[in-house]
């Protein structure tokens, strides 16, 4: 589905929101893969900073990447107990809890200054997670002529995006790293937590290009998902050992040791990581996305004042151990094997 794109290989680099830099996308671009550019946490001027560094050190094509979230709802009580909940810990650092919680990431759904800039710059590929864009905003993303994807946990939501005259699907097993893409995010328990290779198989029917993601961390994988059913494979653990991705010291010393679960305590919707202190919380009373984010993001500052990393959001998919040091150009050449 990517013919005309100058792609050598079946291999994305997944948006990695905090940890994608243009320098990743750049080297995989450089390689012969799909790089991305996560846009999701940024505002639209800064958006453009990202694209133009990309641009400046790759002449390929590549992809961006838009959260399209409900726009938060607050719940006052609900987000005073959870920053009651968080006190001793911000404690344990000489620290309050803010006051009040912020929506610090807006969706795309309410972002027209951000449909604007794509609209201008019209990247030729653009996947949207956590739901879609208005259909407004589809159509008028639509006539820029860019591939259109989006992410699928499940075959209801599969068929949500299907219906919506997406160009392709990317089908998200359990154990891929980072934030689910679930478009009910609310009741983790009626997750289907399908894992990647039985995703492929159930959205099959729905008769439109599937990229795996999810525990692709080597060749084998690849072929595996391929065998399976996917056109190209969509990777980010794999990548957060390269030099060029933004990952911080101590989650790259516990990145291939230790064991990663899904919780939404860090920010409010299901995502999975690296255990830490703050994976292991009750996460039932986390308030929703993004303002549990916040919340987290002030306790982490404030631990990482002193020394201590226990409360970052160090996301990793279930084959980290595989992860390997390398440039990410290796990387994507390996998987390509």
């Amino acid at each position: 589905m990517f013919e005309g794109l100058g792609t050598t290989t079946n291999v994305i680099q997944a948006p990695m929101a905090g940890v994608s830099t243009p320098a990743l996308t750049g080297a995989v671009a450089n390689a012969g893969g799909l790089g991305f550019v996560a846009l999701a946490t940024f505002t639209a001027a800064r958006a453009r900073q990202e694209l133009d560094q990309t641009r400046a050190l790759t002449d390929r094509p590549f992809g961006v990447n838009l959260f399209c979230h409900e726009p938060a709802t607050h719940d006052p009580a609900k987000e005073a107990r959870w920053l009651e909940t968080l006190a001793p810990d911000f404690a344990r650092f000489d620290a309050t809890p803010p006051e009040e919680l912020h929506e610090i990431y807006t969706s795309f759904r309410v972002n027209d200054e951000m449909l604007a800039l794509l609209v201008a710059e019209r990247p030729p590929v653009i996947s949207f997670h956590f739901g879609l864009p208005r259909p407004d905003q589809m159509q008028a993303l639509r006539e820029t002529g860019a591939i259109l994807l989006a992410t699928a946990t499940c075959l209801g939501d599969g068929r949500t995006v299907a219906a919506a005259g997406v160009d392709g699907i990317i089908a998200q097993g359990w154990q891929a790293g980072g934030h689910r893409g679930l478009m009910d995010p609310v009741d983790m328990a009626a997750d289907t937590r399908l894992e990647t290779l039985p995703l492929l198989a159930e959205l099959r029917e729905l008769g439109l290009p599937l990229i795996a993601a999810g525990a692709i961390m080597e060749a084998a994988d690849r072929r595996a998902a391929m065998a399976a059913g996917a056109v190209a494979v969509q990777c980010g653990t794999a990548f957060l050992l390269s030099p060029e991705a933004a990952t911080t010291p101590d989650h790259r010393a516990r990145l291939t040791t230790t064991p990663t679960e899904m919780t939404r305590a860090i920010s409010g919707r299901p995502a999975r990581g690296l255990v830490n202190r703050f994976m292991a919380m009750d996460q039932q009373d986390a308030p929703g996305y993004p303002m549990a984010y916040d919340a987290a993001k002030a306790l982490n500052a404030a631990a990482s004042a002193k020394g201590n990393h226990d409360y970052a959001a160090q996301w990793g998919g279930n084959g980290a151990a595989k992860a390997v040091a390398r440039p990410a150009a290796e990387t994507l050449a390996a998987i390509s094997g």
